[in-house]
């Protein structure tokens, strides 16, 4: 009797751990608190997503409108696109001198300039940190194209040239000219903003410091040279300031609401975790009772039914959502000012966190078949692609070295992988054949040849491979919701059979879960 009240008792165990939030409220009376406190952390993530996104949002805008609004200072007759990965480009002497000289001149006058709230940079002593031009070029050579003659000195010199905001500057008083052995010029400067546009969303502004470079690049040599601008913007708490109106109590909500998003994932980390050490516990007695009464060990495809990767899952989350929300919280205070690690972990978290959901989708018949179709095929479709990336790789590191200098898709490898996928999935097909230069012949056919064989093959093999996995996977388990699962071990038991040496089909029901393993499972007649 003793041993038969123990089978039933863990067989009511086992019964209750797989069943829906709503059975086990239904059978014990036990309100679902993971399950609350689950829909309570989506709302409040959610929602503070929404709120860190909007006011991130202001902060890109502000950067990305100064980095326009410095071209458009700095860079004479500079369009408003830059050209291709540079901004802008000069022929002749006389615009290179223009060029520089403009740039000289708009950084005095910057104060009567510019429309927003930007200044010079002071450095270390107080004073306004200089404009630095820096002219490289080779040390020693002449140059004599219509002989075909050079003599070149590879060592390069630099020559600097020091310039205040308040000085103008001349042609006579640079100290350096044009000449053929001219490498580049790097212009460098600093200023300073104030980004007011987080007051219109209550928040306090960020200062930021402008680390601007102009380099008129010469290393061509083809006649073109290629204007480049780089600004490198980083915000900080502003070291005075002074606020009225609702900004300063509009950050102390948005403070205590963070403190409380933080108590809610700690909550749901901390019973998931509690889940997870009932299960391994559940997992070791439901072992030692199989191997003390049936001398059998559970196959891995039974044990695998209590590791819940779901929980892991929601705990990786809430840890990923606690971090965020430190970091935002310490970006409110004006103490940090990362905002894009801030947006990785709050991002991350808040897809773990609805993707969650498919799980509690799971439990009702008709909503599980994406989840049972992953399953399935995931182990088929990870090996497939093992061998398709093979011929994938090979395809971009040819394109990559043959079409690179004759088309502006295959310049880098991952430029090439980028044009690859999109071709893969039937997108910008026409341009990319059309964009080839074809002032070499040999190239041309190649690339025809490479980008046909391509097409075909992937889209026409590889792709249709990939979906009928997929499919495959699907009709095998809308085959097994019509028929029945394959049963293992712990299902008969579940089911009270006694025999465990055969293969049921699986089609009565007598449990309202469904633990499944989705590949058919053969089991040996021979006790272990």
């Amino acid at each position: 009797y003793g041993q038969m009240h123990k089978e039933d008792t863990l067989r009511d165990d086992l019964r209750y751990y797989f069943m829906s939030p709503c059975e086990k409220y239904r059978s014990r009376r036990i309100l679902p608190w993971k399950l609350g406190v689950q829909i309570l952390k989506i709302i409040m993530i959610t929602t503070q997503l929404i709120l860190f996104g909007l006011n991130n949002q202001l902060v890109v805008s502000y950067q990305e409108e100064n980095r326009m609004a410095l071209k458009n200072l700095f860079l004479k007759d500079y369009s408003g696109m830059d050209e291709d990965d540079y901004s802008i480009s000069v022929y002749t002497q006389q615009g290179v001198y223009d060029s520089l000289f403009y740039v000289l001149d708009q950084y005095s006058q910057l104060g009567n300039l510019s429309v927003g709230p930007i200044g010079y940079a002071d450095d270390e002593t107080g004073g306004v940190r200089p404009l630095v031009v820096c002219k490289r070029y080779y040390k020693r050579g002449t140059l004599e194209p219509s002989d075909d003659a050079y003599d070149i000195d590879a060592e390069l010199d630099n020559n600097l040239f020091i310039h205040f905001s308040f000085h103008h500057v001349t042609v006579n008083g640079l100290s350096f000219l044009l000449c053929s052995r001219l490498v580049d010029v790097e212009i460098t400067f600093h200023l300073k903003g104030i980004n007011l546009q987080s007051v219109r969303a209550r928040e306090l502004p960020d200062c930021y410091a402008f680390s601007v470079t102009i380099t008129l690049d010469n290393q061509g040599h083809s006649g073109k040279m290629k204007i480049f601008m780089d600004i490198d913007s980083v915000s900080s708490a502003c070291l005075e300031w002074k606020i009225s109106g609702t900004a300063q109590k509009n950050t102390q909500y948005l403070l205590v609401f963070d403190v409380f998003v933080i108590m809610i994932c700690i909550a749901s980390a901390v019973l998931c975790t509690r889940s997870i050490v009932l299960a391994v516990r559940l997992l070791q007695r439901f072992t030692r009772f199989f191997q003390e009464n049936y001398n059998r060990k559970l196959c891995d495809e039974d044990q695998s039914e209590f590791l819940n990767g779901w929980y892991l899952l929601i705990i990786v989350s809430d840890l990923l959502a606690i971090v965020g929300s430190i970091l935002k919280m310490e970006i409110q205070a004006k103490s940090l000012t990362n905002y894009d690690v801030c947006s990785i972990f709050l991002g991350t978290s808040t897809l773990m966190v609805w993707f969650g959901v498919i799980r509690y989708l799971g439990y009702f018949e008709k909503y599980n078949v994406l989840i049972l179709t992953m399953k399935a095929a995931f182990p088929k479709v990870l090996r497939f692609c093992c061998c398709a990336g093979m011929i994938y790789l090979g395809y971009t590191f040819c394109g990559w070295i043959v079409l690179g200098p004759y088309h502006e898709k295959f310049e880098s490898l991952s430029r090439v992988a980028e044009c690859l996928f999109s071709l893969l999935n039937g997108d910008d097909m026409f341009s990319t054949f059309a964009q080839l230069k074809d002032k070499n012949a040999v190239v041309w056919f190649f690339s025809r040849a490479y980008l046909y064989s391509f097409i075909s093959l992937f889209i026409y093999m590889v792709l249709s491979l990939f979906i009928a996995l997929i499919t495959d996977a699907y009709d095998t388990i809308k085959n097994y919701q019509k028929n029945g699962f394959p049963l293992t071990d712990l299902h008969k038991f579940l089911r009270e059979l006694s025999d465990f040496d055969s293969v049921e089909d699986g089609s009565q029901t007598g449990v309202g879960f469904n633990p499944l393993c989705c590949c058919q499972r053969y089991v040996s007649n021979r006790l272990e």
